[in-house]
């Protein structure tokens, strides 16, 4: 070794900042629309064994597209900045985004999807043609199948809410074949996720909402209450959005039953209970998963999701269609008797399909019993950490908690005037964020955190001493954390024209439209 090598290697190793040192990168970068040039042209390797496309007239573009002209270098600069100023669950400790699932997504099989095996199958192709992807479909339904005791499960649906809306049109469509029209309510709970309500309102349904009792459950006496001869479904979240397990929920679901009415699980929470609790356990007659959560596809900035619905024997028939059957002859497309119809086009999102049977496949039944322990210890080692700053709180605290918590910072804002919202936002300086929760604010000054299975103690250690830093700050320099942020691409977004349609802009052309030409 050199004297100079020697000399270096003796230099001391700068300590690690106690907190992270973060910065958001700035590039106040134009839409793609805005730096088009005309004439700007990027070079690709042209494909030779596409077949020419011969369009009739009548269906030929007059005038080319009015794509974005640009060169290929300005293309990637463009896109590369925008993905510096953005934060995702590969880039940080994604705890944040409660009721989310937020966990890592191997990328092998982001490199299955990609395979043009996969990448290149068209939906319309012939049943002949792919019976490979039709075969994990089917074999995707039976793991779902096994790990819900349901007896036939769909996975046409797009997204959660998909799913959750595919469940309220069967049981309007059991209803209906049973000459039961007129049940025309729904019950769900305030701490089930919204959609629940949202998709039964938008079905033609009156909403009943239990909220929760002293102990934090939904109340059984309001249930009881609430059923009768008009009651359509129990549509409920289980574990809650507070994290609390009901154990009583096989009480709710035989209640319900008894006066004539169908019980649905909400399973977008069952990163906790997987290969320990099912849906059939509980006798419920539908159910439903986010395979973007549970099963570990990409929430993707908010799509493109996935659902599965799931229902016993009596709901079979009214599956939306078309399923994968299995025959002699290999796999085949079948639609349901009384079928619903098609909740989305095609098939259903087999990127993603394929990326959860990749994940399921990977982790067996003792892996996905695994994650949910994991994912709990997890969830209640946070849990004690977060209970030990000043100012944080956890309602119903006797409960214990399954995978997440709903907490709340309501004694921090009553000593500071800082808000959660605040302290979110104050957190994202330092590469992390939180959501509040849903709204109405049952919980005051709510976060809601869940820790996956894949977040090392390190991980959680440091989210909760930026918390617990932030709380800190809100007491010795409440202005400074309502100030914030201070290393973000942007420092505070103006929120007013959210709430005005004028202002909406959803394409470039709207755009042009609404904002210059006038």
């Amino acid at each position: 070794m050199s004297a100079h090598a020697e000399s270096f290697a003796e230099l001391p190793i700068a300590a690690k900042p106690a907190l992270r040192r973060f910065h958001q990168a700035r590039w106040d970068e134009p839409i793609i629309f805005e730096l088009s040039v005309p004439g700007r042209r990027g070079l690709g390797v042209p494909r030779a064994d596409l077949p020419a496309v011969h369009l009739p007239d009548d269906v030929r573009r007059q005038t080319p597209p009015k794509l974005p002209e640009l060169a290929q270098l300005h293309v990637l600069r463009h896109y590369l900045r925008l993905s510096q100023q953005t934060l995702g669950v590969d880039l940080n400790v994604d705890v944040g985004q409660g009721t989310c699932t937020m966990k890592y997504s191997p990328k092998v099989n982001d490199g299955f999807v990609r395979d043009p095996k996969i990448a290149e199958l068209h939906p319309a192709q012939p049943e002949q043609t792919v019976q490979g992807v039709l075969e994990i479909y089917w074999r995707l339904e039976q793991m779902l199948r096994s790990i819900s005791g349901m007896a036939r499960v769909s996975l046409q649906p797009g997204a959660g809410s998909a799913a959750i809306y595919a469940n309220i049109a069967m049981i309007r469509a059991f209803h209906a074949a049973n000459g039961d029209s007129h049940r025309d309510q729904v019950i769900t709970t305030i701490f089930s996720h919204p959609s629940n309500a949202a998709c039964a309102k938008v079905a033609g349904y009156e909403v009943i909402t239990l909220l929760p009792d002293a102990d934090g459950y939904p109340d059984i006496e309001a249930l009881k209450a609430a059923i009768g001869p008009r009651t359509a479904a129990l549509m409920i979240t289980n574990p809650e959005d507070t994290g609390i397990y009901n154990p009583r929920i096989k009480e709710f679901v035989d209640l319900v039953h008894g006066v004539g009415a169908l019980a649905c699980y909400d399973q977008a929470n069952a990163n906790g209970i997987l290969g320990i609790t099912r849906a059939s356990d509980a006798g419920f007659d539908l159910c439903h998963f986010n395979l973007h959560k549970t099963f570990s596809t990409p929430h993707a900035c908010g799509g493109p999701a996935a659902g599965a619905c799931g229902v016993s024997q009596r709901l079979v028939p009214f599956l939306p269609g078309p399923t994968v059957d299995r025959t002699e002859d290999g796999f085949t497309l079948v639609t349901p008797e009384r079928s619903i119809g098609k909740i989305r086009p095609f098939l259903g999102v087999t990127p993603n399909v394929v990326r959860a049977y990749a994940w399921v496949m990977a982790m067996g039944s003792e892996g996905l019993r695994a994650v949910a322990e994991t994912a709990v210890l997890n969830n209640n080692y946070l849990m004690h950490k977060v209970l030990r700053i000043p100012g944080a709180s956890m309602p119903w605290a006797d409960q214990p908690r399954v995978e997440q918590v709903r907490y709340s910072w309501q004694q921090l804002w009553e000593e500071t005037g800082v808000h959660s919202e605040e302290i979110g936002i104050r957190a994202a300086d330092f590469g992390v964020h939180y959501w509040t929760s849903h709204h109405p604010y049952v919980v005051p000054e709510p976060f809601t955190l869940e820790p996956t299975e894949s977040y090392s103690k390190e991980d959680l250690d440091e989210y909760a001493a930026i918390l617990a830093h932030v709380a800190d700050e809100a007491r010795r320099d409440p202005a400074y954390v309502k100030g914030a942020p201070y290393n973000q691409t942007i420092h505070k977004i103006d929120g007013t024209s959210l709430d005005d349609p004028r202002q909406w802009s959803p394409t470039w052309r709207a755009y042009l439209r609404k904002h210059v030409s006038s």
